[in-house]
């Protein structure tokens, strides 16, 4: 696909739209070459943080539900980071005229770290403009999902959601389970 190239899979409301971005959510991105280098390696440092926590989650039996968030998180960083480092290195540098050329001779656009990640699912929902009485937005267009997003982001949002949407029966049980211990431990004849 050309960059912007988009196919209409169900109405104007589910929409595979290829763009590339560059940074972080939202195409936010910093600092130029240096920028992206220090983003990936912070992105490398969560994923290695985020792949210990969850391996200490899974030792300690954790709630099934917490492993799942935690995983979803974890894949989802992880792909986006392959992206990251990788794209960049496969492919030539994407237009609005011309296709991406696949291990092109001359090599890809970028080196290792420093590829843009590939967002592809656009979910217009809801299109209109805003009432001329909102403040500086006044007339403007509004588009309700905006955002153009991939399956890694979809994962860590979902897996973002599960923790708000759960956290008191994920972090509930483990502060019971502690209670219950020093129960124990204050009732047996031991500590007596």
């Amino acid at each position: 696909m050309t960059l912007g190239q988009e196919f209409h899979v169900a109405g104007d409301w589910f929409i595979i739209h290829f763009t590339e971005n560059e940074g972080m959510a939202f195409g936010l991105s910093f600092g130029g070459e240096w920028g992206k280098l220090v983003l990936s390696l912070f992105r490398l440092g969560a994923i290695a943080a985020i792949g210990w926590y969850l391996y200490t989650l899974i030792q300690k039996k954790a709630n099934t539900l917490l492993l799942v968030s935690i995983a979803l998180i974890f894949a989802g960083a992880t792909g986006n980071m392959i992206d990251s480092a990788f794209y960049g290195m496969l492919f030539s540098n994407s237009t609005f005229h011309s296709v991406a050329q696949f291990m092109p001779e001359d090599g890809g656009y970028s080196t290792f770290l420093h590829g843009w990640v590939v967002d592809m699912f656009y979910f217009p929902l809801i299109e209109g403009h805003y009432p001329q009485w909102v403040p500086l937005l006044g007339g403007d267009e509004f588009v309700f999902f905006r955002p153009v997003f991939n399956l890694a982001d979809s994962a860590i949002t979902i897996g973002v959601l599960m923790l708000i949407l759960f956290q008191r029966s994920f972090f509930a049980s483990g502060s019971k389970e502690k209670e219950a211990g020093e129960m124990e431990e204050t009732s047996s004849p031991a500590a007596m």
